[in-house]
């Protein structure tokens, strides 16, 4: 497996830009599977997860036509058969994201339980109990959930969430947009991604009003016709570049990103004692050469702090002045890299869902090992914020979710380089 070396070496300074979303991108790429033409959409981030994807259109006949700077054209008409193999799925979790389109469009589909970071139950049953308010018939057996929709078409249905889901809220959205009648989904989840998905779809014909709201109507229609399309930037990979420069005591602006998608991780990180200026496109953040302070955190569905940001305050908390408290809501085992942090000097004791962590001047180098995606980002914030050398085990994690995450941190200032497995 690939490791990162990196070497603490001062504050990180510098510009750098943001890659598309990815969990924009993997939900826009399976709502192709709802036209009748060619979708042509842009910004993607060159990802692993976005080849799965890729992978797993391909394999269902839909052949992506590759485009110059990672634009990709799809077209949901050319879909040959309707299943989604457990070798693909099991890689990742959006995967289950291919269910409501393939039943909304041609009646049926057969996707496999997914997989994907192990951070926590992640249930679909809300997914599945969604579809069959909408009329459809499923079973799971052998792994596979199997759904079939009587006479090829869905219903419309006013759908309760019982807690708020991104990746059932995008699902059902897409289904409901070629069903017969009018879905209501309430307690929907409110994500910029959501957001994303739904102009897109909008983009290719469909009718939809509220996204962005906990309530989201939508009016189907009997066709989703081709478009084009740009990812919205990763507010994700944008904070974790912030929170670099916070816990490194440096400067950074972000370009080609969206201040308004991250109001809760910027007002914790002026909290931090960081000066922070926004434009249209980009975002600066300046520490001034000061050590950060310590925040509090409880994670929470949009608009509050996003659980994809945890990881990354604690590594800020870590070598901040003073103790933050950082609590988890979202999922119940997503402190993986405490005890890692912890082999590199740092001072986090963990109750239950709270990681209560005592900030230090320095840690020190050591041998770490990536356990999920935003862990691995965390990781390399503490490298870099580190005393000597520390090597990053295990980061196909990090390259999940984060575009030649050397190539960017270098042009801060950062000393990475990636070992070959």
């Amino acid at each position: 497996m690939d490791k990162l070396i990196i070497t603490g070496n001062g504050p990180v300074n510098g510009e750098v830009w943001a890659s598309g979303a990815k969990n924009s991108a993997l939900p826009i790429l399976a709502a192709t599977l709802l036209s009748e033409g060619p979708v042509t959409i842009s910004n993607l981030p060159h990802l692993q997860d976005i080849t799965t994807s890729l992978e797993l259109l391909g394999r269902m006949g839909v052949e992506p036509v590759m485009g110059d700077n990672m634009t990709v054209q799809l077209d949901g008409s050319k879909v040959e058969h309707c299943h989604a193999p457990y070798e693909l799925v099991k890689k990742m979790r959006a995967s289950i994201l291919v269910l409501g389109p393939l039943l909304a469009h041609f009646g049926s589909a057969e996707v496999s339980l997914p997989g994907g970071c192990a951070i926590g139950s992640r249930p679909v049953d809300l997914h599945i109990r969604g579809l069959e308010a909408m009329g459809a018939e499923i079973s799971v057996e052998n792994g596979y959930i199997r759904a079939k929709a009587p006479g090829g078409r869905l219903k419309g249905a006013r759908i309760v969430f019982d807690v708020v889901t991104v990746t059932g809220t995008e699902n059902l959205l897409m289904a409901a947009t070629l069903a017969d009648g009018r879905t209501v989904l309430e307690n929907a989840a409110r994500e910029p991604e959501v957001v994303d998905l739904a102009e897109c779809l909008i983009a290719m014909g469909a009718r939809i009003i509220g996204h962005g709201t906990d309530t989201i109507v939508i009016e189907g229609v009997e066709r989703l016709h081709g478009c084009e399309y740009s990812v919205m930037p990763d507010r994700i990979e944008t904070g974790t570049f912030l929170v670099a420069a916070a816990a490194s005591r440096g400067k950074v602006r972000v370009t080609r990103t969206r201040a308004d998608t991250l109001d809760a991780v910027l007002a914790k990180l002026e909290e931090a004692g960081a000066t922070i200026t926004t434009g249209d496109d980009w975002i600066e953040l300046d520490m001034q050469g000061k050590r950060p302070k310590a925040v509090n955190i409880r994670t929470a569905p949009y608009p509050a702090f996003p659980t994809d940001m945890q990881a990354q305050f604690v590594a800020l908390n870590a070598v901040a002045e003073g103790t933050g408290t950082v609590i988890e809501t979202i999922f119940e085992n997503r402190f993986m890299h405490v005890q890692e942090l912890n082999r590199m000097g740092a001072h986090i004791a963990l109750e239950g869902n709270t990681a209560v962590v005592t900030g230090t001047e320095r840690l020190s180098g050591a041998p770490v090992m990536a356990t999920d995606l935003r862990a691995s980002a965390s990781l390399v914030i503490a490298a870099i914020v580190a005393d000597g050398e520390t090597m990053v085990d295990r980061i196909y994690h990090i390259d999940r979710g984060y575009e030649c995450i050397e190539e960017k941190l270098s042009g801060l200032g950062v000393i990475i380089r990636r070992s070959a497995g």
